[in-house]
């Protein structure tokens, strides 16, 4: 069961129950921490609340490829972990020493320490939906998408769900000096999150996760990859404990848990691109890159 938000016919944000079959049931809810905090006010689960607000509906007379899709949860906060895959590792290395293959670096040694590289990402007014553009960053001259599994927690840690996420970044700036890393993370329209929020409760492992990107440059695919959640080299568990680690989180924040898709290192993203970031059993995030 997945939760997402969408316009309506009078342009209203809408909460619904997305089935497995793709069918859209509307919810009495304003947003998904209100269902969660209704669900624990019942002594019961979203999925059980879910299930009974549905039971006697009928589904929605539009098919969810047509609806006009929002971001499924207005996230106060946007977190992210990075150099939690060896892929990424290898990445960030060939970034810092300026393309010298089977270098070392520090990302080794934050790979294999006991703390995490975690940053902070977006926030609600910075991050789009499905469909929205994403932008360039005016000062870099090699970006690129970074599709990651995104957990939906709570004040106290509790992983709710399941999204996808884009992690949006500047490899160039990174590269040039690890201290630039806000500047190479963090700008306007950098971060999208969606098409759903998988309930916690329905997924039986989150390592088996299967993760794609392809990106689209004048109707052609230029890039295609494909990666697992199985590759991860932390446990999720673990990135949350340390993103809560003596710091105020609030409900909805949103914990991004790296990539191990990377485009070719030749490549760039350029005005026009279609992004598709795709999650399996939560749906393809859509996004169009646009140079303001």
């Amino acid at each position: 069961m997945r939760i997402i938000r969408f316009l309506n016919e009078s342009d209203v944000p809408t909460v619904a129950a997305l089935t497995d079959e793709n069918q859209v049931f509307a919810l009495p809810y304003q947003g998904f921490i209100e269902l969660v905090d209704a669900a624990n006010a019942q002594g019961t689960t979203p999925l059980k609340l879910v299930l009974r607000e549905i039971e006697n509906g009928s589904p929605l007379p539009t098919a969810f490829e047509n609806l006009r899709l929002l971001v499924p949860i207005e996230a106060p906060e946007v977190w992210a972990s990075g150099v939690t895959y060896a892929r990424s590792k290898e990445a960030r290395n060939y970034e810092a020493t300026g393309g010298k293959l089977d270098s070392t670096t520090f990302y080794d040694k934050v790979y294999d320490a006991e703390r995490p590289e975690i940053f902070f990402k977006s926030t609600a007014a910075r991050t789009v939906g499905p469909n929205d553009d994403v932008y360039l960053r005016s000062d870099s001259n090699w970006q690129i998408p970074e599709t990651e599994l995104g957990l939906v927690i709570d004040s106290k840690g509790t992983i709710l769900g399941y999204t996808v996420g884009n992690d949006m970044s500047c490899r160039d700036i990174e590269g040039e000096n690890p201290l630039y890393l806000p500047q190479a993370k963090l700008w306007k329209r950098s971060c999208s999150i969606g098409p759903s929020i998988r309930l916690a409760e329905t997924v039986e492992d989150p390592y088996k996760f299967e993760i794609a990107c392809r990106i689209y440059r004048n109707n052609e695919k230029v890039v295609d990859g494909t990666a697992s959640t199985g590759q991860l080299k932390r446990k999720l568990e673990e990135l949350v404990s340390f993103l809560i680690r003596d710091n105020e989180i609030f409900d909805g924040t949103i914990l991004l848990t790296g990539t191990c898709i990377v485009p070719p290192n030749e490549f760039t993203l350029q005005d026009g691109d279609r992004i598709e970031n795709e999650i399996s059993g939560i749906g393809v995030l859509t996004n169009f890159v646009k140079r303001p």
